[in-house]
C-alpha cells in the first residue's frame, strides 16, 4: 500500500489567543503546517522551534475592518483559513449587539468569500447555541431554534458562510468547551476557579445536560479536516459523555481536591421566569465521527488535563484539601516540547 503523502499547508487562523484557536495552531504547527496566528490582544508565545523554523508568526489586525482583512489575506494568499475567533458570551453579545454582529456574523461571511476566491479550504467553527435544548440530541440536519442573541448570530453566520463561501468548507458545531486557556480565564474550570477565589458558592444546574468537548481534540479535528478537502459542509463535534453541569463541577472538585460546598445544586424550575437555560444541549456525532481518525476525549480523561490557572496557584496552594495532592502538569507535545 502506497503511503498518503501529506500536503503541508499555509494556514490563516484567527481566535489564536482563544481557547479552541489556540488548540487548533498547536495542532496543525504539531501536523507540520505554516500558520498565521491572529488573536485578540497580546497573543500567547508561540512555539519556540515552529518559530525558528519560520512556520510560525503572530499577526495583528482589527478584525471589525473588513479592509484591514482582506489586504492581510492577499498579502499571504493562505491555502486555508480556520476562524474560530467570536464574541462567544451571550451577555457580552447583548451588551454590544453591533460588535457581535461584527464578529460573529461579518468576520465569517468575509473570510468565506475571500477563501472561496483564494480556492482556498475555509473551517468556520460555530456552536450548540444554535439549538434551544429541548428536542436533542441534535443532528446536524435538525432544525436550529436558538434561545439566546449569540446563538442567533451564529446561526445566521452558518447561513452566510455556507451561501457565499462555494463546496471547500466546514462549519464545525462543538459543545461547551473544556481545556486550558492562554488567558486562565475561558474554559470551564477556569471560569469555576475564579468565582471560588472570590468566595464565590457557584449554583450548577442538576437537570441541564451537557456535553463538554476538549479544547486539544477540537484542534486536532481541524487539523484532520484541513487535510481531507473531501469533507465539507455542516457537522456536528462533541466528547462522548452527557453530564449536568453539577456532575461537571463535583468532577473538577474531585480531580483538584477542592471542598464539595463550593458549588450548590439548582434547578432549571428555581430559576426567575424569562431566564434562558437549555435542558438538553447534545449532539450527535455520526457521519463525522466516522469519517475522522480523531475519536471524541471522555470527561474523565479531559479533567486529568486540566491545570489551576497561573494566577490562582497561590490560592489553591491554600485552599486544597488537606491529604490532596495538586494534579501534575501535563506536558503537551508541540506545545511544551
Amino acid at each position: 500500500m502506497k503511503a498518503l503523502l501529506l500536503l503541508l499547508m499555509k494556514v490563516l487562523l484567527t481566535g489564536a489567543s482563544g481557547l479552541v484557536g489556540h488548540a487548533a495552531m498547536h495542532s496543525a504547527l504539531a501536523r507540520g503546517h505554516e500558520v498565521f496566528a491572529l488573536g485578540h490582544g497580546r497573543m500567547p508565545p508561540l512555539p519556540v522551534e515552529a518559530v525558528a523554523q519560520g512556520r510560525a508568526r503572530a499577526l495583528q489586525v482589527d478584525l471589525t475592518n473588513e479592509h484591514a482583512i482582506e489586504r492581510l489575506i492577499f498579502d499571504y494568499y493562505p491555502d486555508a483559513i480556520i476562524n474560530a475567533a467570536a464574541l462567544s458570551n451571550n451577555a457580552t453579545v447583548e451588551a454590544a449587539p453591533a460588535l457581535g454582529e461584527k464578529l460573529n456574523i461579518a468576520l465569517p461571511r468575509r473570510l468565506a468569500q475571500l477563501s472561496h476566491h483564494l480556492s482556498a479550504r475555509f473551517l468556520h467553527l460555530s456552536t450548540d447555541a444554535v439549538f434551544d435544548g429541548e428536542g436533542g440530541p441534535y443532528r446536524s440536519t435538525d432544525m436550529p431554534a436558538p434561545r439566546t442573541l449569540y446563538g442567533q448570530q451564529k446561526l445566521e453566520a452558518e447561513k452566510e458562510v455556507l451561501r457565499v463561501g462555494g463546496g471547500n468548507l466546514v462549519v464545525l458545531r462543538i459543545t461547551i468547551v473544556n481545556g486550558n486557556s492562554p488567558s486562565g480565564r475561558r474554559s470551564i474550570h477556569e471560569k469555576l476557579f475564579h468565582a471560588w477565589a472570590k468566595g464565590e458558592v457557584t449554583p450548577l444546574h442538576t437537570d441541564e445536560l451537557r456535553q463538554p468537548v476538549s479544547a486539544d481534540n477540537v484542534g486536532d479535528v481541524l487539523t484532520e479536516l484541513l487535510e481531507r478537502p473531501n469533507l465539507h459542509g455542516l457537522f456536528h463535534w462533541a466528547g462522548p459523555d452527557s453530564l449536568t453541569r453539577f456532575e461537571i463541577g463535583q468532577q473538577i472538585l474531585k480531580h483538584f481536591h477542592l471542598p464539595e460546598n463550593f458549588i450548590r445544586p439548582i434547578r432549571r424550575a428555581d430559576l426567575p421566569s424569562g431566564e434562558k437555560h437549555p435542558r438538553a444541549l447534545e449532539f450527535i456525532l455520526p457521519p463525522l465521527l466516522g469519517k475522522v481518525a480523531a475519536k471524541p476525549t471522555p470527561f474523565a480523561q479531559q479533567v486529568e488535563e486540566l491545570q489551576v490557572p497561573a494566577e490562582l496557584q497561590e490560592w489553591y496552594r491554600k485552599t486544597r484539601l488537606s491529604g490532596g495532592e495538586a494534579p501534575a502538569r501535563r506536558l503537551v507535545q508541540g506545545r511544551d516540547f
